[in-house]
């Protein structure tokens, strides 16, 4: 990273997620005078309003680059070397991660610092004091990093130092509880933000159940695989998957991806439906109980044979199934 000098106004990168905290982060290193440009980290299991992010950095008039990461951080998600939190969610090894490509960033800009809105204490994995530190050795930024809302509970970071930033400006917000956060945002004149709640399907238990399942049952994530854990009812069938679509948005997506991958889908003849997926070895057996599946969720009878449409690599065969047994049906749920 860049060493500030010759009166040069020095410049912060800034971890910007959208969210309260790290717009506020933004805000206090505006007010502070300094150069501020930020980074918007992506993933495969991110949920995010774009617009949010787009509105508000044309708002202050700062850039902001977006980084997607994709492969690299599928890796992690497998096999995090730092565990995971209360689900699916390598929060540790996730922000080492970007802290490196932030870092890889600040140097290519020239910035001298590196900034984030992390809280003390506000999420038990990857929040508590010793993480971050933690965080920072592993990523090569130790005393780099400057956390504005809880910098005065935190050891004093390089930037304080040597001055670039004002400590007495800086925070001591600690914890959980999100009202310092929010009568900051209204002082600041923020009324628009993300759900404090956090957009990272990883943390959401029963996404995390799907994720366990396929890495259990798959061994390997692609983005392709994870564009299909997003969506429909997941059942499991030994080595079989099936997904059936829960509304017409999915059906879309699930015939999308079916095209792509030239996987088996299937559908009710007659009555509207679900698209539902077949992965796996195909056998008879099994493509009946996907059949009775899409039945099951069909404006079909349920008692009575249907005619179920299978459609494979262009082909198109008929077979007639009912619709499966609630019970039945809960013990394949993923």
């Amino acid at each position: 990273m860049a060493s500030s000098s010759g009166g040069r106004v020095p410049k912060a990168l800034v971890l910007f997620s959208g969210g309260l905290d790290s717009m506020l982060a933004v805000k206090l290193m505006l007010e502070q005078g300094l150069d501020v440009e930020a980074v918007n980290f992506t993933t495969p299991f991110y949920i995010c309003d774009e617009s949010l992010i787009d509105r508000f950095s044309e708002e202050l008039g700062i850039k902001v680059h977006k980084v997607f990461l994709g492969d690299e951080f599928l890796r992690i998600v497998e096999n995090p070397r730092y565990g995971y939190g209360s689900q699916m969610n390598p929060c540790i090894d996730c922000r080492i991660l970007m802290f490196r490509k932030a870092k890889e960033l600040a140097d290519k800009i020239g910035a001298d610092f590196i900034v984030t809105g992390e809280v003390l204490d506000e999420r038990p994995f990857s929040q508590r004091r010793e993480a971050m530190l933690l965080i920072e050795r592993a990523s090569g930024l130790e005393g780099k990093i400057l956390r504005p809302l809880s910098a005065k509970l935190l050891p004093e970071s390089e930037p304080e130092k040597k001055g670039l930033v004002d400590r007495s400006k800086l925070l001591a917000i600690r914890g959980r509880r999100r009202s310092p956060q929010m009568e900051l945002a209204k002082k600041m004149g923020l009324r628009e933000y993300l759900n404090p709640s956090g957009g990272c399907l990883l943390t959401d238990p029963q996404f995390a159940r799907r994720l366990r399942d396929h890495l259990k049952c798959e061994g390997r994530l692609t983005l392709e695989a994870v564009e299909l854990l997003k969506v429909g009812r997941h059942f499991r069938l030994g080595n079989v998957k099936i997904v059936v679509g829960r509304n017409r948005e999915e059906n879309l997506i699930l015939s999308r991806i079916a095209e792509k991958m030239g996987v088996t889908r299937l559908k009710v003849k007659g009555y509207k439906g679900p698209i539902t997926l077949y992965l796996g070895t195909e056998k008879p057996e099994f493509i009946e109980k996907a059949a009775a599946l899409t039945v099951r969720y069909s404006d079909a009878p349920r008692t009575g044979l249907v005619e179920v449409c299978v459609y494979k690599g262009g082909e198109e065969k008929t077979l007639k199934a009912k619709a499966i047994e609630d019970r039945e049906l809960a013990a394949l749920r993923v």
